[in-house]
Order: structure tokens, then C-alpha cells, then sequence
């Protein structure tokens, strides 16, 4: 493996059209931060870089639905990124955005200089235009049927019903999402980058040089490179985004998977211009000695794995990235995530609905790490994996281990005796744990390596309960300390192994433990607190969830599902023709509702007792469910058909039948008058 003298950590620019979920958090944000919290432990040079895309028609179309300005949009959500992010323990050296004068001046200065070197092409082709709206239209801003599913709905790019990658061009009955309209077909040129020029390299670059690469990140790469690279564009017609900055091109803008990357870039030139001790930016993008490595999802491998490099490539002076930790996709409640369903759980409400709590999330999430597959959130697992191994383990361990010091000792570190067989049996295998963690983390197996974190608590929890020093303290002081003394070393071992993954609870451990400075070549040593040294104040590490916290969150998803469903509500088919003739031999009346009470041992039935104008009526109704306070409607007027026979419903007769209608979520709602009327008059 080659020797590098510094790592540049990047991780994907999130779209600044929304807040960070936990799907971002699990595929990318939470395991660059562990990778960026070892190396620095480590004591190794590193940048950890992040930042706010913020280009891109998404943005134009949040704008325009609030009925505001894209850089309005983008400035309200950078700075709640930037916020979740902080609160969150995200560790970023810098964490910048795109619509900076530093990029925009990078960027565009990266375009010109391919430009120049004739390494774009120039196509002219057919793309939707709206002329209503008097643009050409982005693949996210034309809708149609999808040819695979046939869902209505489908956008130009992607069918988020069935998941189908699509083009405008295959979209059945398309239309414009600005004006409604249908695009017609109009020629424009853009400007491409000839990916097919640079298949040959990228071949041996990743099929050859970068088998250790994730199965995931490899395959896909394969997959792309066995079908053949296409030409991709590098400029699309909008008015949001960085000017293409050669003339004669009003109206087009860098395209926003083009400028993105370049991102990372600029925000290290940002951050090393503020910070010179850092060194100048080049030395993180152009040395050979600097090892670059790119935290992503999924859907951005192709971007960063092949796109992003031939990109730099083509420039000639960048190093290519080293690893591309891909991860997959996090679903919620077995349900793909969807920003445009709000089917999520969003950075900004965990970090209130959760105050201090951070460390559980990232606990759960990288428990569930969707590394060689997609993975599944869920609130149950979230409590469990809180209540019994943070709490129960972890946490209990410290517990255990500081309240007995506190107890037996007055809070000082307890000396070290004659040690017993399984005394050196737990110190060793405890020892062991730094090679052990330092493989999986220099592999990026974060979920291993949290596991193998926990079972040193497991380690220590077994050896508070196998030496029972609560019992020996009746007896023998001195062994007790010794326990003691062992189980204090195990608990900073553990503040240091925790460390890159539960930043807060190592943080308050070692304030608890007086521990004030260590490395992670301290991990392992049993020296780390000294004999006499004075303890901090003892708190709990961690705390149970109950039940109603979690119940809470399960019923704010349950009204995101809800709220989903009427949105795509679709009328029944209109049933078959009838006449006016037909019509007129139903006898519809309104009605006063005397009495309303749910009919006893049944879910469905309420039974109404009317004052309709001829001496009034009995009616049994199964709308009980949607109305559980059924005594609220005396007084309401009903509409109701009163030449029906009348038939008995459990003992009782009912005369005629209410008429109501079925809401989108399945509610009944009764048919009132939208003014009080004479009891029993006609509807017609």
C-alpha cells in the first residue's frame, strides 16, 4: 500500500433545497466523520471538507413553489445544514457552498481551462421547450406517464414510483411542470464531456488498479464501463447556476453535476486561504503524496468514480482519488426514503424532538450502516439497540465501575495490586483491540468496528460481574481497589475506542474520568489514569427511551403517510350511465339530528335519530369510526333517502339510509345542507 503524507477527506455536497435526513446521515456524513476522527486521532495529517450544493434545477423548483428566489432558498438552507451538521458532531474543517465567489470563480475557471485545451465537444440537439413559459425545460421540470410502471407522475430524469432512470424523450403525454403546458421539440447546443475518450484509462485505472475498491463502488463501475461511455453534457440552458463563462452563451450555465465536485475543491482553496499553517490548497489536490478520499452514496459513484476523475484528468494537473467508500440506501420503516413524500426522519427535528442525544443516532445508524446493502431504519430497532446496549452495556459498565470508586474510594483512582490469572486473561484480550480496530477502520468497516468498540464494554461488564468487588470489599480492600483500578483503565480505553463514533459520550466520559488529553496510540495502555488522580463528577452516560418518544415519532410518520395518500388521491371510475328518471325514484330529505349514539357491541354502527319534518325516523349508519364523538352531531342537518325499506340492523330498525361521502383516507363525512333548511324538504 502506498505511504501518503496527508488525507483529504471530501464527502457529497448535500442539495441545499432541503434539510439532511438520516439517509445522507448513514450513507455518507456519519462514516467520513468516523474515517476523519481515526485519522486525526491518529495524529495524521488530514482535511475533512464539506459544503452546500447549491446549483441546479431542484432549487429553481422549490423557489418557484414557495414563491421565492433561489438564492433565498439556498441561504435558508445552507445555514440549517450547516447548523444541523454542527450540533450534530460532524467535524468538517470547513464546510463552505457552491454559490461562493471562490467556487464560481474555480469552476468556472476549470470549465475555460478544458475549453482551451479542446477537450469538450460541441453537439447541437433537440431538447423540450416550454413556450408558454418562453425556456427550454430541465428534466425535472417535465412530467409524464413512465413507460414501465405507468405511473402519471413520472419525472423526466427518474420515476420515483417504480425507480426507473428515464429521459424526457420517453415519458408518455410530457408536459411542462411550470405552465402545464406540452413541450414542443426545439434545437439547442451544448457542450459535452467525451467520456468515451477516456474509457481505455479508466479501465485500468479501477478494473485493474482498484480491485480493493467495495464490491458495490467496483461493479457498478463495471457495469458502466462494459456498456460504453457516451459523451455527457457539461452546460444545460438555465438562469440558475454558474455562467458558462465563454461568449455568446447567455442562458447556459454550467450543469450542476459538473460543478459540484469541483466544490470540494473550492472549499479547500476557501479553507487554506484562511488558514495558511494548512498549507496552499494545491498541496491537497496536486501532490502525489496526498491520498484523496470521497464519502458517498449510491447514486453518485458513476460521478465520482468515473465522471469527477476524467474530469480532473483532463485538466492534467489534479491527483486521482484513492477510495471511493460508497455506501447503499437507508429506508425508513420499509419504506424508501423520499424528501418530495416527507417520508423521513430529518437532522433538524432528531436534534430537538432528541436533545443531547446525538450520539445515540450516530450509535444506530452506523449499527445499521447500509454498507454492502440497503438497510432499514426503524424506531423499535432505535430504542432497542438504546435502551439495551447503550444503556444496558455501555453505559452500565461506567456506571458500575465509577459509583463503586465513589463508594469505596472517595473518587480516587485505587492501586494497582497483585494481579490474578483472569486479571491478565481480560488486560489481554483487551489489549488486542487496537490492531483489531485499526483493520476494520483502515478498511472503512465502520459497523465491524463500532461492534468490536461494544464488546470491550461487554469485556468489562463481565469482569465487574465475574470479580463482584461489591462482595469482596467485605473482605479484602486491596483486591477490591485492584478491580477497581482495572475497571477505571477499561472504561478510558473505552473513551478513546468510542471516540471517532460517539464524540459527545466519549467527551463526558473523560470528564467524568479527569481524562484530559490522549491519541490513539494510547489505546490498549493500562496506565492511563494515575494511582491517587481524583475523579470527575459521576453522570449517566446514557438514558432509556420510553415508549411514548418513540410512539410519538411513529405518529408524526403516520400523518406523513396519510397526508402522502391524499395528495395522490384519484376519484373512482364514474360508474355506468343511468337517467334522470332513475334518479327521481330515490327520495332524498333533510333532516335534524335528535339523537346520535354508537349501537352497543359494534365498531361500525351509529344509530340517528331524525326530526324529518313527518313525525321522525330511526337510521342506522356504519360511520362510526369517523365520528368517535357521535353525541357532537345533535343539531347537525342530514341528507338521507327515505324510500328505502326498512330493515333491522341488530334488533333495531332502520328507516331509510344517510347519505355521506368517502374522503381520500377513507373518513366518512356526512352530506349536510350548506344552510339550515326546512326539516324534510326535497333534494333534487
Amino acid at each position: 500500500m502506498t505511504k501518503f503524507k496527508r488525507t483529504l477527506i471530501t464527502s457529497a455536497l448535500p442539495y441545499a433545497n432541503g434539510p439532511v435526513h438520516i439517509g445522507h446521515l448513514a450513507g455518507v456524513y456519519v462514516p467520513a466523520d468516523i474515517y476523519a476522527r481515526y485519522l486525526r486521532l491518529k495524529g495524521e495529517d488530514v482535511l475533512f471538507i464539506g459544503g452546500s450544493d447549491e446549483h441546479g434545477v431542484p432549487i429553481t423548483i422549490r423557489a418557484k413553489k414557495e414563491g421565492t428566489t433561489p438564492q433565498a432558498v439556498v441561504d435558508y438552507y445552507h445555514k440549517l445544514i450547516k447548523k444541523s451538521f454542527e450540533e450534530f458532531g460532524i467535524s468538517f474543517d470547513v464546510y463552505s457552498r457552491t454559490s461562493s465567489k471562490t467556487h464560481h470563480d474555480m469552476a468556472s475557471n476549470f470549465f475555460k481551462t478544458l475549453y482551451d485545451k479542446g477537450e469538450f465537444i460541441e453537439q447541437t440537439s433537440e431538447q423540450y421547450y416550454d413556450e408558454e413559459a418562453h425556456q427550454f425545460l430541465a428534466d425535472r421540470y417535465i412530467t409524464g406517464e413512465c413507460p414501465h410502471c405507468h405511473n402519471e407522475n413520472a419525472y423526466g430524469d427518474q420515476c420515483e414510483k417504480c425507480g426507473t432512470s428515464l429521459s424526457p424523450m420517453e415519458l408518455i403525454n410530457p408536459k411542462s411542470a411550470i405552465s402545464g403546458s406540452k413541450p414542443v421539440l426545439r434545437e439547442t447546443k451544448h457542450w459535452y464531456l467525451p467520456l468515451d475518450k477516456h474509457e481505455a484509462w479508466l479501465r485500468q485505472w479501477i478494473l485493474e488498479e482498484h480491485k480493493e475498491w467495495r464490491p458495490n463502488v467496483y461493479g457498478q463501475c463495471k457495469s458502466w464501463l462494459d456498456l460504453g461511455l457516451l459523451p455527457r453534457a457539461v452546460s444545460r440552458d438555465l438562469d440558475w447556476g454558474i455562467p458558462l463563462p465563454i461568449p455568446k452563451t447567455e442562458g447556459k450555465v454550467l450543469y450542476v453535476w459538473f460543478d459540484a465536485p469541483i466544490g470540494y475543491i473550492s472549499n479547500t482553496k476557501e479553507l487554506c486561504d484562511a488558514h495558511p499553517e494548512l498549507g496552499k490548497w494545491e498541496i491537497w489536490w496536486k501532490d502525489d503524496s496526498t491520498r484523496i478520499v470521497h464519502f458517498i452514496g449510491k447514486d453518485n459513484i458513476v460521478f465520482h468514480c468515473i465522471v469527477f476523475p476524467a474530469m480532473l484528468k483532463a485538466e492534467g494537473s489534479f491527483v486521482l482519488p484513492d477510495n471511493v467508500p460508497s455506501n447503499e440506501f437507508l429506508n425508513l420503516e420499509g419504506d424508501k426514503i423520499s424528501t418530495s413524500r416527507n417520508w423521513a426522519v430529518w437532522l433538524n427535528e432528531y436534534l430537538v424532538d432528541f436533545p443531547g442525544k446525538q450520539d445515540v443516532l450516530r450509535y444506530v445508524l452506523t449499527a445499521n450502516a447500509p454498507e454492502t446493502k440497503d438497510n432499514d431504519f426503524t424506531w423499535k430497532d432505535f430504542q432497542m439497540r438504546n435502551n439495551s446496549e447503550l444503556v444496558a452495556i455501555y453505559g452500565n459498565f461506567i456506571n458500575r465501575a465509577l459509583v463503586l470508586v465513589q463508594k469505596y474510594f472517595d473518587g480516587v483512582v485505587p492501586a494497582l495490586d497483585e494481579l490474578t490469572d483472569y486479571d491478565r486473561a481480560t488486560l489481554k484480550e483487551f489489549g488486542d483491540v487496537k490492531t483489531q480496530l485499526e483493520q476494520l477502520l483502515d478498511n472503512f468497516k465502520f459497523r465491524d468496528a463500532q461492534k468490536e468498540a461494544m464488546n470491550l464494554a461487554r469485556i468489562g461488564n463481565k469482569y465487574l460481574a465475574d470479580t463482584e468487588a461489591w462482595k469482596v470489599a467485605k473482605t479484602d480492600m486491596v483486591r477490591t481497589g485492584t478491580i477497581l483500578h482495572i475497571g477505571l483503565q477499561i472504561a478510558a480505553n473505552l473513551a478513546i475506542a468510542f471516540e471517532p463514533f460517539l464524540p459527545f459520550s466519549s467527551a463526558k466520559l473523560c470528564s467524568m474520568l479527569n481524562l484530559e488529553t490522549f491519541s490513539w496510540n494510547d489505546l490498549g495502555r493500562f496506565d492511563l489514569l494515575k494511582v491517587g488522580a481524583k475523579l470527575g463528577k459521576v453522570e449517566l452516560l446514557f438514558e432509556k427511551i420510553e415508549d411514548a418518544d418513540v410512539e410519538a415519532q411513529k405518529q408524526k410518520l403516520l400523518a406523513t403517510k396519510k397526508t402522502n395518500e391524499l395528495d395522490v388521491f384519484k376519484p373512482t371510475a364514474i360508474k355506468a350511465a343511468t337517467t334522470i328518471e332513475d334518479f327521481d325514484k330515490m327520495d332524498i330529505r333533510v333532516a335534524t339530528v335528535l339523537e346520535c349514539t354508537k349501537v352497543p357491541k359494534t365498531d361500525k354502527l351509529l344509530q340517528f335519530k331524525l326530526d324529518d319534518g313527518m313525525g321522525g325516523r330511526s337510521i342506522l349508519s356504519g360511520i362510526a369510526q369517523s365520528y368517535p364523538e357521535p353525541e357532537k352531531l345533535v343539531g347537525m342537518q342530514v341528507c338521507f333517502i327515505a324510500n328505502f325499506p326498512a330493515r333491522k340492523l341488530k334488533g333495531i330498525d332502520s328507516e331509510g339510509m344517510i347519505l355521506s361521502a368517502v374522503d381520500a383516507d377513507g373518513n366518512f363525512v356526512l352530506v349536510s345542507p350548506s344552510k339550515t333548511v326546512k326539516n324534510g324538504v326535497s333534494v333534487g
